[in-house]
């Protein structure tokens, strides 16, 4: 008779993205890529540029969504 053991349970780190794509956030925000790339341009939305690319930090994220929920209120 086989013997079955109890695997371990998984160690596997998972690390949070320390900064997001634009496509990233216009997927999280459910919006179009156009419309964040016009959110970033019109600084809006904060961003860095790193080599070619725009990156946008988690927290800035955070600060248009609660920025746009204050408007609404």
């Amino acid at each position: 008779m086989e013997r079955l053991s109890a695997a371990a349970p998984s160690r596997a780190r998972v690390l949070a993205p320390k900064w997001y794509t634009v496509a990233e956030v216009a997927q999280m925000l459910g919006y179009g890529l156009s419309k964040t790339k016009t959110l970033v341009a019109t600084d809006e939305l904060r961003s860095l540029k790193d080599g070619g690319h725009r990156r946008i930090l988690p927290e800035w994220v955070d600060e248009y969504v609660a920025r746009r929920a204050g408007e609404a209120a």
